[in-house]
């Protein structure tokens, strides 16, 4: 079933926005990519920087201590074409990923985890809390002209005292979120279009399904034709809700792999989505390619989220 999103755009002149994160107050939190900042808009549609990140800010949550964490990737190199815009590969002073935490009171920065094992994150993307206070993170990896590293999916504690990979290769993780019973975690991949399942076996540690897989997920979509994802979200009954590029939109699955509804977008970079509300039937969808938020009524609530 194609749908078209009923609501309207509350903020615009936003810089590349990404990870909207709903407030109890009815603000919503958004990263701005291409100004490597951390932006509330306010109920009325005023923006508000709350914090300069650097780089590449992208997912981002609220943490059990009531601050910010997001994943920055690093940052990109841009092309806009008649208002539109869009990442084209990294940025000339690229050196890594971060995971960094943000104090919303005072827009105080600190960077939390550059490395695994030694090993540089290369594009965090984005992360999703655990209700034991932990957080599961996509690294989609970077994509030069010639070359792609590959990405991963990582859990690490806010104390920067523990960080692990939990799946890898992956290519190109995208966005991530937990089941409503936190067993079992959902990655979206952006260049296959494919939505993968892994049960949470401990803390930190996925089940992985045996070869074919290519990452260890079970697959739970694959949409046809030239299509991308990116990040997604969770419904309180569990439908996943991944924002779908080129065509532009909301692709809802069921946990059983179904498509069971196509919400259709004004445009193809339809980035990510949060629920908000009183209810939770307020969906925030980042339109990035021309910088605004979008505020749509949900047919259904979505899922609260720990923090």
């Amino acid at each position: 079933m194609t749908l078209k999103l009923q609501g309207e755009v509350i903020a615009t002149g936003l810089q590349f926005p990404e990870g909207p994160v709903a407030l109890p107050d009815g603000s919503v939190l958004v990263v701005e990519i291409a100004a490597g900042r951390l932006t509330r808009v306010l109920p009325g549609g005023e923006l508000r920087a709350v914090a300069q990140l650097g780089g590449g800010p992208n997912g981002a949550a609220i943490g059990p201590d009531g601050r910010c964490y997001v994943c920055n990737n690093g940052g990109f190199s841009w092309r806009t074409d008649d208002g539109f815009t869009r990442p084209t590969g990294p940025a000339a002073d690229y050196e890594g990923g971060a995971i960094q935490r943000v104090d919303l009171d005072t827009g105080a920065v600190e960077m939390l985890y550059t490395h695994c094992d030694g090993v540089p994150l290369h594009g965090p993307n984005d992360i999703v809390f655990d209700a034991d206070g932990g957080f599961w993170f996509s690294d989609f990896g970077k994509t030069f002209e010639d070359r792609i590293l590959r990405g991963a999916v990582y859990y690490a504690r806010t104390d920067g005292s523990f960080i692990r990979r939990a799946a890898h290769p992956v290519l190109t993780p995208n966005g991530v979120g937990l089941s409503p019973d936190g067993r079992t975690l959902y990655v979206s991949e952006t260049e296959t279009s494919r939505l993968w399942a892994y049960p949470v076996t401990g803390r930190g540690q996925l089940g992985h399904e045996a070869w074919p897989s290519p990452n260890g997920g079970r697959l739970v979509h694959g949409l046809p034709g030239f299509q991308r994802f990116d990040s997604l979200a969770v419904e309180a009954g569990g439908n996943i809700c991944v924002a779908t590029l080129v065509r532009g939109g909301i692709s809802v699955f069921s946990p059983a792999g179904e498509l069971l509804e196509f919400h259709a977008a004004p445009e193809g970079y339809c980035t990510n989505i949060c629920f908000g509300g009183a209810d939770r039937r307020t969906a925030y969808i980042t339109l990035s390619g021309h910088g605004e938020l979008f505020a749509a009524r949900w047919p259904r609530a979505g899922l609260a989220l720990a923090s």
